[in-house]
């Protein structure tokens, strides 16, 4: 009877045993789960790039005195519309029109002296021609005529610089554009060797934007395009981001690039051009320049389909129908919903796209459906 009940209770144990096994085969049966998946195929996507930039006119100019004197009027207000040859400033013209007057009198002079040395002269050739002088008096007539001559071509070279002068005490806007600010008041004494100038004057019909790329940018520019006169031509138009976030309405092309890299920077400096004819953008200002370019051949994933941890982004990749976490290198896509895959996969590999959160690492998954997620954009 012993023996009976031994083997009874073995049977009894070995079935629990294998009962508990088929459990725990049904158990981890029910954890391999089903999930949408994506096969990383190539794509394209319009990208944008940032740099910031500063803005300033088409012309910023500063105005100077070209003589020196006290300032007598201010015809214009900061900020206000001018247009070329208009008057700014007027500096006292008394003294300039003391020296005009004298030296137009110095001229009437000189041209007296110079009729009076053209009389000599002739006499003195008739009187030589009669034998009556000799040739040294008749050469010392011709000369005091040349020297008349010279003294009235000086006196009016003195009365051409005394009319410059007097019309210089009228500071006239060289160009079209608005007024800076005014530093200087009535009644100060300025002159052209002041280190302030008297203002500034700055055509902003359209505004040029300069922003930096750096020197490998540059060669990959040249590259491409062969030349960077070429690369001119075929690069897309710009947008400009203000500083309170918005889009300036208008887009700016790039017209310019410099040819020389800075030292200190190791960036090369480009300028666009933007139209300004609701004056919105103002000399001096700042901004960000957007420039789109396109990226071909790409492997794109949805950011959905990725997780951060201590700031490395991961995605599931499937290997044998194991789901495996990945560490990728991405870049965001300004659309906030993609990246681009920069490494950690490549075309072909499946990743899953669904329940990321709830999946662990080297779980058991069934694809349910593959999805064509990374599709070409136009």
């Amino acid at each position: 009877m012993t023996n009976k009940l031994f083997y009874c209770l073995m049977a009894l144990l070995l079935s629990a045993t294998l009962l508990v096994g088929c459990k725990e085969q049904t158990k981890t049966t029910k954890r391999t789960r089903e999930y949408n998946a994506m096969i990383l195929q190539p794509a394209s996507r319009k990208l944008s790039s940032t740099y910031s930039a500063t803005i300033r006119g088409k012309q910023d100019v500063d105005i100077r005195t070209k003589v020196q004197g006290y300032i007598t009027d201010i015809r214009v207000k900061e900020g206000s519309m001018v247009r070329k040859d208009q008057t700014l400033f007027v500096i006292d013209q008394v003294p300039y029109q003391a020296a005009l007057a004298t030296a137009e009198a110095n001229v009437d002079v000189a041209k007296a002296q110079v009729d009076a040395a053209e009389l000599s002269a002739k006499s003195k050739e008739k009187l030589f021609e009669q034998n009556i002088i000799s040739d040294f008096d008749l050469r010392m007539a011709r000369t005091n005529l040349a020297s008349a001559k010279a003294q009235l071509a000086q006196a009016r070279a003195n009365e051409l610089t005394a009319s410059n002068n007097l019309s210089y005490t009228l500071v006239k806007s060289p160009v079209d554009g608005v007024v800076g600010t005014l530093p200087f008041r009535v009644g100060t004494l300025v002159s052209p060797s002041d280190a302030t100038p008297m203002t500034s004057v700055s055509d902003n019909s359209e505004m040029y934007v300069y922003f930096s790329l750096s020197e490998s940018q540059v060669l990959s520019l040249k590259r491409q395009h062969g030349a960077l006169e070429n690369a001119l031509q075929e690069l897309p138009m710009v947008e400009l981001q203000l500083n309170d976030g918005t889009i300036y309405s208008e887009k700016g092309r790039i017209e310019a690039i410099s040819g020389i890299i800075d030292p200190t920077t190791g960036s090369v400096t480009l300028r666009a051009k933007f139209p300004n004819s609701k004056r919105l953008l103002l000399s001096g200002g700042s901004g960000t320049v957007i420039l789109p370019h396109r990226q071909e051949g790409c492997i794109v994933i949805p950011q959905h389909a990725t997780f951060e941890v201590q700031d490395k982004v991961y995605a599931y990749k499937v290997e044998n129908g194991i789901a495996k976490a990945k560490i990728v290198s991405v870049f965001e896509i300004s659309n906030g919903k993609e990246y681009i895959v920069e490494s950690g996969l490549m075309e072909g590999d499946t990743i899953i796209v669904e329940g990321i959160g709830i999946l662990r690492d080297d779980t058991p998954v069934n694809i349910k459906e593959f999805v064509t997620y990374s599709k070409k954009k136009k």
